[in-house]
């Protein structure tokens, strides 16, 4: 990505210290965070200073191989071990952080430079994968197309390009101008803050819209297709994806608009048989009772929106079940659902 006349990935390793962009302050302020230990890492990973399923993968590989580096000689084994646990509990829905954590383990069982050089590798392969899912998914995209989203799915939910705004990227760059109607999406407004972000770098046209507008402008006609991310696919072509997403694939449905998936393959876990065994993260009320955004002084602030006396359910994803998608875009190819097993 490019911010500031300077390019960026969303996450990298430099020796033992991750560099990350703190999602967190976007779009408001743009502010790089250090991790220099791999416990700094699992809390960015929670808080979502980093999210996003390609980069919170490369960020648990790289806080894995930051254990390897931190362990001690006299008890690496068991260091590793207790390292890994504590990394795979931060997110427990996002299939890629479990893929990273697990091949970065493995290799550091054999050394620390192989961890480290693992951690590099995976982070490698989710861009190169997200960049061709981009011009795969572009052959998708009509010249002036009306593409709606949900949450981010671009640069910031991987280490660069995205997946469900890859290729709208590509179609921009192919001179097809691509219009965005870009979900809001409650609580945290992934959408309104870090998609609305990305599409103006890009000079892409677009509008933010409300959560609950997206039917409003499918019945009217207004939207020709929906490109979404995922968080966790399962064999069986249901996905997981922030919460609202399933609300919109039966929506695109009823109007008969094509609902696209994208993802690198990484994101499929083909030990999960179906939807329903998918383990969906309930976070914090807080996020649903309070928002933040800054005052009139440029202050970032946090107020509270909602009933003082009331409390909130606060699950972050949802689980769209196979026959809602029209397709699922990845860097080996735009697959069914049912059909995902070609890749194997």
């Amino acid at each position: 990505m490019r911010v500031n006349d300077k390019n960026y990935r969303t996450v990298w390793m430099q020796e033992n210290t991750v560099f990350l962009i703190n999602q967190n302050l976007l779009p408001f302020r743009f502010e790089l965070f250090e991790s220099s230990d791999w416990e700094t890492s699992c809390m960015v990973i929670q808080t979502m200073i980093v999210r996003g399923a390609g980069a919170i993968g490369a960020t648990a590989g790289f806080a894995m191989a930051q254990a390897a580096l931190q362990a001690p000689e006299a008890d690496y084994i068991n260091y590793l071990l207790e390292a890994k646990t504590a990394i795979e509990a931060t997110r427990p829905t996002a299939q890629n952080l479990f893929a990273a954590t697990a091949r970065v383990h493995a290799k550091a069982l054999i050394s620390r430079d192989e961890a480290v050089n693992e951690a590099q590798q995976i982070a490698q392969e989710d861009l190169d994968a997200c960049m061709t899912i981009g011009k795969l998914g572009n052959t998708l995209i009509p010249d002036q197309a009306r593409i709606e989203t949900h949450c981010n799915a671009g640069w910031l939910a991987f280490v660069d390009h995205g997946s469900a705004l890859s290729p709208i990227y590509e179609a921009a760059k192919q001179g097809k101008k691509p219009f965005v109607l870009v979900d809001e999406t409650r609580p945290r407004s992934q959408g309104a803050r870090l998609t609305a972000w990305e599409l103006f770098n890009e000079h892409i046209q677009h509008r933010i819209i409300a959560d609950n507008a997206g039917a409003h402008y499918m019945s009217h006609g207004m939207v020709d297709l929906m490109i979404v991310g995922a968080d966790r696919i399962a064999a069986n072509g249901d996905v997981a994806n922030k919460i609202g997403t399933l609300e919109k694939a039966i929506v695109a449905k009823e109007y008969g608009i094509p609902f696209y998936v994208a993802a690198p393959s990484m994101t499929i876990d083909w030990l999960c048989a179906t939807g329903v065994d998918i383990p969906i993260e309930e976070r914090s009320e807080e996020e649903v009772l309070f928002q933040t955004g800054i005052n009139k002084s440029g202050e970032l602030t946090t107020i509270q929106v909602a009933s003082p006396e009331s409390e909130a359910w606060n699950p972050a994803f949802d689980v769209t079940p196979a026959h809602l998608i029209h397709a699922i875009i990845t860097e080996k190819g735009i697959f069914k659902p049912s059909e995902l097993n070609r890749m194997q």
